[in-house]
């Protein structure tokens, strides 16, 4: 009984070992700065609201204005985030996409580039080898 017990705890200790920690996700959150001026806020105040409970970090500059936001293992995309309350100066709760210029998931599309560059080099492969297959017949 004791060796059966034994081989359960291990073998759960073992299971927590390896199984796989869930990824964290990067939003990418761009607004128009006349919006903004609109709503009277700012990204600052709307970087402040959600640097609460997430990892935040804006961008300004001479174009559009960033907020990325990175949110520890979750499970939802853009549209989930894009209905988050932001609170305006007067007041006023307005869901995020309706300030926002565009959102964008950065996790996912990093997933879809590497699949998308996977697909170009297979692609190329068969080109490259038919560059140097006439390569080597024109150089006897």
């Amino acid at each position: 009984m004791k060796k059966l017990a034994m081989l359960l705890l291990s073998m759960i200790c073992c299971a927590s070992v390896f199984a796989k920690d869930p990824e964290s996700k990067t939003f990418l959150v761009l607004f128009k700065s006349k919006e903004l001026k609109e709503m009277k806020t700012s990204i600052k105040e709307i970087e402040s609201q959600f640097s609460m409970a997430f990892s935040t970090k804006s961008y300004e500059g001479n174009s559009d204005l960033a907020l990325m936001i990175e949110i520890p293992s979750c499970d939802f995309d853009e549209c989930f985030l894009g209905e988050f309350l932001v609170d305006l100066k007067d007041g006023q709760k307005v869901q995020l996409q309706h300030i926002a210029f565009r959102l964008f998931d950065l996790s996912e599309n990093r997933s879809l580039h590497q699949q998308y560059l996977a697909m170009y080099e297979e692609s190329m492969t068969p080109k490259k080898k038919a560059a140097k297959s006439a390569k080597a017949a024109s150089n006897p």
